[in-house]
């Protein structure tokens, strides 16, 4: 535990603003791990939905200059009439979707209803409890599972690969967004970030291919970055540009 808490330490971190904290880490030969740390307790995250705004999609990098965010990642995949997401999405009184996805077994819940819980977590659906959890929140997003707590891969190689957004939780109750642009299986990418001293509990899935998006802007860093391969899709690197998204979730400036 001390040499992982050393390790951690190590980690080339720097400030975007209090309780946010951006690196880039080497995930393997020639691909790049964006990480982006949140204290949700100093820095809290908010949902940005078109589905309450009623003007359709934006780019990460558009919802970043609408909102006034200084980092903007997909709050997950979305259906087919392009503004619902495909799990569960509720904000306070706004429902995005209702619908809990039986295949989907992680949560993000914000904005807790009583004192002294963490003011963000990821939950995992199949735990004891998890569903009175959740209910003492007011806000949730959820999305398909990669890892569960306490930091155990649940997906095997199946030959599909994609760039890749994700939200995890640390030991420690940060909240990061992740992304890589070099296409990976899920059971390598979880593998890789399971390794990397950043102390990973849980995480899940936010979007593959040219639809994941990361966008900081920063006194000192300004990214906007798009995946491009996804098998079965988008299978080569010439995507340049952000894809539309109707939901993201972000932190202000």
């Amino acid at each position: 535990m001390l040499w992982a808490a050393l390790l951690l330490a190590a980690t080339p971190f720097r400030p975007l603003r209090d309780g946010v904290d951006y690196a880039e880490l080497k995930f393997s030969a020639g691909a790049t791990l964006h990480v982006v740390r949140i204290d949700p307790d100093r820095a809290p995250l908010e949902l940005a939905l078109s589905s309450r705004d009623g003007k359709g999609k934006r780019t990460a990098k558009q919802w970043a200059d609408e909102r006034n965010f200084i980092v903007t990642l997909n709050a997950g995949m979305f259906e087919t009439d392009h503004r619902s997401n495909t799990g569960r999405l509720v904000d306070g009184e706004h429902e995005n979707n209702a619908a809990w996805k039986s295949a989907y077994q992680s949560v993000l819940v914000l904005n807790p209803k009583k004192p002294k819980l963490p003011s963000a977590q990821i939950v995992d659906l199949d735990a004891p409890g998890s569903k009175e959890l959740i209910n003492q929140y007011g806000s949730m997003v959820q999305n398909l599972r990669l890892i569960k707590g306490a930091g155990t891969s649940v997906w095997k190689k199946n030959g599909r690969a994609w760039s890749e957004a994700a939200i995890a939780q640390d030991a420690q109750g940060h909240i990061l967004f992740l992304f890589t642009r070099a296409p990976f299986q899920m059971a390598e990418w979880n593998e890789k970030l399971l390794a990397l001293p950043l102390g990973v509990v849980r995480a899940f899935h936010v979007e593959g291919g040219p639809e994941a998006s990361l966008s900081i802007h920063a006194s000192d860093v300004t990214l906007d970055a798009c995946g491009s391969y996804e098998t079965g899709f988008v299978e080569d690197e010439r995507n340049a540009e952000q894809w539309a998204l109707p939901n993201v979730i972000g932190v202000k400036r």
